[in-house]
């Protein structure tokens, strides 16, 4: 006799076709509710997790079988994005696909592929940023180099009409010694002042030469 005391012992391997079909049959009878009923009830040396595992995900007649679609996979996207791994809700809104078929395609495929178009997005980005920086430097060269053209021109401008001016300071003819040089004048003659003054009258221009001094002595 088994002592009760004892924990009970599963079998937890691989399910038989016998298994499966009186499993089937009690489920037919009593429904698929209360799992540790439905086992004690097959006499299958099986826990009620096992049991409602087994009929879920490979027994039930309304499975859909074959590869998951396109419009599938999109939306075990959102839904995952939505509910994360809560893999029995997200197998609530796909009619016949059960919660463990999602999760083993989540694992060895779509996570993979995510992280992929991730990867790929990363690179982008990181080539993009390069390109915008790059274009960014040429357009602060190309200003730079637009601002050292412009002085350098501003620059020979300004030399350009220094040069311009000298040139026609030294084309003028006009001596500063030559129109000072009052050697050969008549001493008498006042038409070389009457360029700078006009004479009062009340006043007696009297001149004093000495060399080519010239001195003006009030009356």
């Amino acid at each position: 006799m088994m002592d009760k005391s004892s924990p009970a012992t599963f079998n937890k391997g691989a399910w038989t076709a016998e298994e499966d079909r009186k499993l089937a049959e009690v489920i037919a009878t009593h429904g698929p509710t209360k799992w540790k009923t439905i086992a004690a009830k097959t006499g299958l040396n099986r826990c009620g997790k096992s049991c409602r595992l087994r009929w879920m995900n490979y027994l039930r007649p309304n499975i859909k079988r074959g590869s998951i679609s396109d419009q599938e996979e999109d939306l075990i996207l959102r839904l995952h994005k939505l509910l994360g791994n809560r893999w029995s809700l997200i197998a609530g809104r796909l009619p016949g696909r059960t919660d463990n078929e999602i999760k083993n395609y989540w694992n060895s495929h779509l996570s993979k592929k995510i992280k992929n178009q991730n990867e790929k997005q990363s690179g982008v980005s990181t080539s993009e940023a390069c390109r915008d920086e790059k274009r960014r430097a040429t357009e602060v060269i190309a200003k730079a180099k637009a601002v050292t053209a412009s002085e350098e021109s501003k620059a020979n401008s300004i030399a350009e009409e220094s040069s311009n001016s000298d040139n026609i300071s030294g084309n003028n003819g006009f001596n500063v010694d030559e129109f000072f040089d009052f050697s050969n004048e008549d001493p008498l003659n006042l038409e070389w002042i009457s360029r700078f003054v006009e004479p009062d009258e009340g006043f007696r221009q009297c001149f004093l030469w000495s060399g080519n001094s010239v001195f003006s002595v009030k009356n």
